[in-house]
Protein backbone atom coordinates (compact mmCIF):
# COMPACT_ATOMS: atom_id res chain seq x y z
CA UNK A 1 0.00 0.00 0.00
CA UNK A 2 2.91 2.31 0.65
CA UNK A 3 4.48 1.79 -2.14
CA UNK A 4 1.44 2.34 -4.28
CA UNK A 5 0.49 5.50 -2.27
CA UNK A 6 4.39 6.61 -2.90
CA UNK A 7 4.34 5.66 -6.44
CA UNK A 8 1.19 8.18 -7.27
CA UNK A 9 2.92 11.13 -5.42
CA UNK A 10 6.06 10.70 -7.75
CA UNK A 11 4.10 10.38 -10.49
CA UNK A 12 1.53 12.72 -9.92
CA UNK A 13 4.32 15.64 -8.45
CA UNK A 14 6.89 14.63 -12.41
CA UNK A 15 3.28 15.30 -14.28
CA UNK A 16 2.67 18.87 -12.25
CA UNK A 17 6.23 19.23 -12.55
CA UNK A 18 6.29 18.92 -16.56
CA UNK A 19 3.17 21.40 -16.56
CA UNK A 20 4.78 24.01 -14.78
CA UNK A 21 7.80 24.17 -16.65
CA UNK A 22 6.16 23.98 -19.79
CA UNK A 23 3.79 26.79 -19.17
CA UNK A 24 6.65 29.00 -17.39
CA UNK A 25 10.44 27.60 -18.22
CA UNK A 26 11.07 28.10 -14.66
CA UNK A 27 12.66 25.52 -12.28
CA UNK A 28 9.48 23.92 -10.06
CA UNK A 29 8.87 24.31 -6.21
CA UNK A 30 9.20 20.43 -5.77
CA UNK A 31 8.01 20.54 -1.92
CA UNK A 32 5.15 22.97 -2.89
CA UNK A 33 3.89 21.09 -5.55
CA UNK A 34 4.49 17.29 -3.57
CA UNK A 35 2.18 19.09 -0.96
CA UNK A 36 -0.22 19.80 -3.42
CA UNK A 37 -0.55 16.37 -4.38
CA UNK A 38 -0.64 15.07 -0.79
CA UNK A 39 -3.52 17.80 -0.25
CA UNK A 40 -5.40 16.85 -3.62
CA UNK A 41 -8.82 14.64 -3.42
CA UNK A 42 -7.18 12.30 -5.49
CA UNK A 43 -4.06 11.35 -3.76
CA UNK A 44 -6.48 11.52 -0.44
CA UNK A 45 -9.04 9.44 -1.65
CA UNK A 46 -6.56 7.07 -2.83
CA UNK A 47 -5.14 6.62 0.73
CA UNK A 48 -8.45 6.37 2.46
CA UNK A 49 -9.38 3.57 -0.37
CA UNK A 50 -6.89 1.06 1.50
CA UNK A 51 -8.84 1.47 4.44
CA UNK A 52 -12.47 -0.65 4.50
CA UNK A 53 -15.47 1.73 5.26
CA UNK A 54 -16.11 -0.87 8.17
CA UNK A 55 -12.58 0.29 9.43
CA UNK A 56 -13.12 3.81 8.77
CA UNK A 57 -16.36 3.72 10.98
CA UNK A 58 -15.15 1.52 13.72
CA UNK A 59 -11.79 3.62 13.87
CA UNK A 60 -14.20 6.93 14.42
CA UNK A 61 -16.16 5.18 16.45
CA UNK A 62 -13.33 4.19 19.07
CA UNK A 63 -11.62 8.04 18.68
CA UNK A 64 -15.14 9.23 19.68
CA UNK A 65 -15.19 7.01 22.53
CA UNK A 66 -11.75 7.26 24.00
CA UNK A 67 -12.06 11.00 23.25
CA UNK A 68 -15.84 11.34 25.15
CA UNK A 69 -14.42 9.18 27.91
CA UNK A 70 -11.29 10.78 28.88
CA UNK A 71 -13.37 14.09 28.73
CA UNK A 72 -16.00 12.57 31.33
CA UNK A 73 -13.33 11.66 34.00
CA UNK A 74 -11.62 14.99 33.39
CA UNK A 75 -15.28 16.89 33.90
CA UNK A 76 -16.90 15.22 35.49
CA UNK A 77 -15.26 15.32 38.88
CA UNK A 78 -14.83 17.84 41.55
CA UNK A 79 -13.42 20.86 40.29
CA UNK A 80 -13.94 19.93 36.37
CA UNK A 81 -15.01 22.81 36.15
CA UNK A 82 -15.07 25.20 38.62
CA UNK A 83 -10.88 24.82 38.30
CA UNK A 84 -10.62 25.07 34.72
CA UNK A 85 -10.43 28.81 33.65
CA UNK A 86 -10.73 27.81 29.59
CA UNK A 87 -14.33 26.44 30.68
CA UNK A 88 -15.28 27.89 34.24
CA UNK A 89 -19.18 29.01 34.17
CA UNK A 90 -19.34 32.60 34.90
CA UNK A 91 -22.39 34.33 36.18
CA UNK A 92 -24.79 35.13 33.43
CA UNK A 93 -24.91 38.89 32.43
CA UNK A 94 -27.83 39.07 33.24
CA UNK A 95 -26.86 38.93 37.15
CA UNK A 96 -23.88 41.21 36.68
CA UNK A 97 -25.21 44.12 37.78
CA UNK A 98 -26.33 42.12 41.17
CA UNK A 99 -23.09 40.76 41.41
CA UNK A 100 -21.41 44.43 41.14
CA UNK A 101 -24.21 45.95 43.70
CA UNK A 102 -23.73 43.28 46.04
CA UNK A 103 -19.64 43.60 45.56
CA UNK A 104 -20.15 47.40 46.90
CA UNK A 105 -22.17 46.60 49.92
CA UNK A 106 -19.38 43.78 50.44
CA UNK A 107 -22.12 40.88 49.76
CA UNK A 108 -20.64 39.56 46.56
CA UNK A 109 -19.54 36.30 48.72
CA UNK A 110 -23.68 35.34 47.81
CA UNK A 111 -22.47 35.43 44.17
CA UNK A 112 -19.06 33.76 44.20
CA UNK A 113 -20.87 30.89 46.66
CA UNK A 114 -23.56 30.64 43.39
CA UNK A 115 -20.83 30.46 40.51
CA UNK A 116 -19.14 27.84 42.71
CA UNK A 117 -22.44 26.09 43.11
CA UNK A 118 -23.58 26.20 38.85
CA UNK A 119 -19.93 24.85 38.27
CA UNK A 120 -20.32 21.85 40.40
CA UNK A 121 -24.00 21.12 39.12
CA UNK A 122 -21.89 20.89 35.97
CA UNK A 123 -19.55 18.53 36.94
CA UNK A 124 -22.66 15.99 38.47
CA UNK A 125 -24.28 16.57 35.22
CA UNK A 126 -21.14 15.58 32.85
CA UNK A 127 -21.12 11.71 33.65
CA UNK A 128 -24.60 11.16 32.73
CA UNK A 129 -24.33 13.25 29.18
CA UNK A 130 -21.55 9.74 28.53
CA UNK A 131 -24.86 7.81 27.72
CA UNK A 132 -26.00 10.22 25.27
CA UNK A 133 -22.81 10.40 23.64
CA UNK A 134 -22.85 6.36 23.14
CA UNK A 135 -25.58 6.75 21.49
CA UNK A 136 -24.71 9.09 18.93
CA UNK A 137 -21.64 7.56 18.42
CA UNK A 138 -23.09 4.49 17.09
CA UNK A 139 -25.68 5.77 15.20
CA UNK A 140 -23.06 7.18 12.96
CA UNK A 141 -23.30 6.17 9.12
CA UNK A 142 -20.24 4.83 7.57
CA UNK A 143 -20.61 8.05 5.07
CA UNK A 144 -20.81 10.00 7.85
CA UNK A 145 -17.76 8.53 9.10
CA UNK A 146 -15.67 8.59 5.74
CA UNK A 147 -16.68 12.68 5.40
CA UNK A 148 -15.39 13.02 9.30
CA UNK A 149 -11.84 11.31 8.64
CA UNK A 150 -11.31 13.73 5.74
CA UNK A 151 -12.71 16.37 7.42
CA UNK A 152 -11.14 19.02 9.80
CA UNK A 153 -9.37 18.52 13.06
CA UNK A 154 -12.58 19.02 14.69
CA UNK A 155 -14.91 17.07 11.99
CA UNK A 156 -15.89 14.75 14.05
CA UNK A 157 -16.89 16.87 17.13
CA UNK A 158 -18.79 19.71 14.95
CA UNK A 159 -20.80 16.01 13.71
CA UNK A 160 -21.73 15.40 17.23
CA UNK A 161 -22.85 19.04 18.35
CA UNK A 162 -25.12 19.20 14.80
CA UNK A 163 -26.48 15.97 15.32
CA UNK A 164 -27.11 15.40 19.12
CA UNK A 165 -26.41 19.21 20.22
CA UNK A 166 -30.14 20.05 20.21
CA UNK A 167 -31.09 16.55 21.28
CA UNK A 168 -28.14 16.66 24.03
CA UNK A 169 -29.34 20.05 25.58
CA UNK A 170 -33.00 18.75 26.06
CA UNK A 171 -32.14 14.80 27.60
CA UNK A 172 -29.56 17.08 29.99
CA UNK A 173 -31.51 19.57 30.96
CA UNK A 174 -33.57 17.77 33.60
CA UNK A 175 -29.93 16.32 34.75
CA UNK A 176 -29.10 20.00 35.29
CA UNK A 177 -31.48 20.98 37.10
CA UNK A 178 -31.66 17.86 39.66
CA UNK A 179 -27.95 18.66 39.96
CA UNK A 180 -28.33 22.46 40.81
CA UNK A 181 -30.55 21.23 43.41
CA UNK A 182 -28.46 18.82 44.58
CA UNK A 183 -25.50 21.65 44.13
CA UNK A 184 -27.74 23.48 46.26
CA UNK A 185 -27.56 26.66 43.39
CA UNK A 186 -31.38 27.11 43.42
CA UNK A 187 -31.52 27.58 46.77
CA UNK A 188 -28.22 30.63 46.65
CA UNK A 189 -29.60 31.84 43.87
CA UNK A 190 -32.71 32.36 45.65
CA UNK A 191 -30.56 34.14 48.48
CA UNK A 192 -28.69 36.15 46.15
CA UNK A 193 -32.15 37.58 44.74
CA UNK A 194 -33.56 38.11 47.83
CA UNK A 195 -30.75 40.38 49.20
CA UNK A 196 -30.82 42.17 45.69
CA UNK A 197 -34.21 43.01 45.83
CA UNK A 198 -34.45 43.90 49.74
CA UNK A 199 -31.93 46.86 48.10
CA UNK A 200 -34.19 50.31 46.90
CA UNK A 201 -34.43 51.65 43.39
CA UNK A 202 -32.86 48.01 41.99
CA UNK A 203 -33.81 47.08 38.46
CA UNK A 204 -35.68 43.75 37.79
CA UNK A 205 -33.08 40.87 36.92
CA UNK A 206 -34.29 38.24 35.53
CA UNK A 207 -32.39 35.18 34.30
CA UNK A 208 -33.37 31.71 33.49
CA UNK A 209 -30.26 29.87 34.96
CA UNK A 210 -31.09 26.37 34.17
CA UNK A 211 -30.93 26.80 30.59
CA UNK A 212 -27.39 29.36 31.21
CA UNK A 213 -25.92 26.43 32.77
CA UNK A 214 -26.72 23.94 30.27
CA UNK A 215 -25.50 25.61 27.63
CA UNK A 216 -22.43 26.71 29.14
CA UNK A 217 -22.09 22.92 30.44
CA UNK A 218 -22.28 21.87 26.38
CA UNK A 219 -19.66 24.33 25.17
CA UNK A 220 -17.05 23.26 28.28
CA UNK A 221 -18.23 19.16 27.11
CA UNK A 222 -17.66 19.63 23.57
CA UNK A 223 -14.60 22.53 23.81
CA UNK A 224 -12.52 18.90 25.59
CA UNK A 225 -14.38 16.50 23.43
CA UNK A 226 -12.74 18.83 20.08
CA UNK A 227 -9.48 19.18 21.91
CA UNK A 228 -9.13 15.24 21.72
CA UNK A 229 -10.25 14.15 18.63
CA UNK A 230 -7.34 16.66 17.01
CA UNK A 231 -5.31 15.09 19.53
CA UNK A 232 -6.19 11.91 18.16
CA UNK A 233 -5.60 13.15 14.65
CA UNK A 234 -1.86 15.13 15.02
CA UNK A 235 -0.21 13.16 18.08
CA UNK A 236 0.68 9.30 17.35
CA UNK A 237 1.32 8.88 21.30
CA UNK A 238 -2.58 9.33 21.58
CA UNK A 239 -3.61 6.49 19.40
CA UNK A 240 -3.83 3.99 21.90
CA UNK A 241 -4.82 1.12 20.20
CA UNK A 242 -4.22 -0.93 16.88
CA UNK A 243 -7.07 0.33 14.84
CA UNK A 244 -6.72 3.79 15.91
CA UNK A 245 -2.94 3.92 14.87
CA UNK A 246 -4.79 2.56 11.56
CA UNK A 247 -6.97 4.38 10.42
CA UNK A 248 -5.42 7.91 11.42
CA UNK A 249 -1.70 7.15 10.50
CA UNK A 250 -3.25 6.94 6.90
Amino acid sequence: MRKMIVTLLLSSTLTLSACQTSRDGQATNWGSLAQDVLNSQLFQSTAMSALSSSEISAGLREALNVGTNAVVSQLGQSGGFNLDPLIRIALPKELETVDNTLSKLDMDGLTKDLKNRMNAAAEIATPRAKELFVNAITNMTITDAQNILGGANDAATQYLRQSMGAQLGNDISPIIQNALNQAGAMQAYDQVMGQYQALPFMPDVKSNLNDYVVDKALDGIFYYVAQEEAAIRENPAKRATELLQKVFGQ
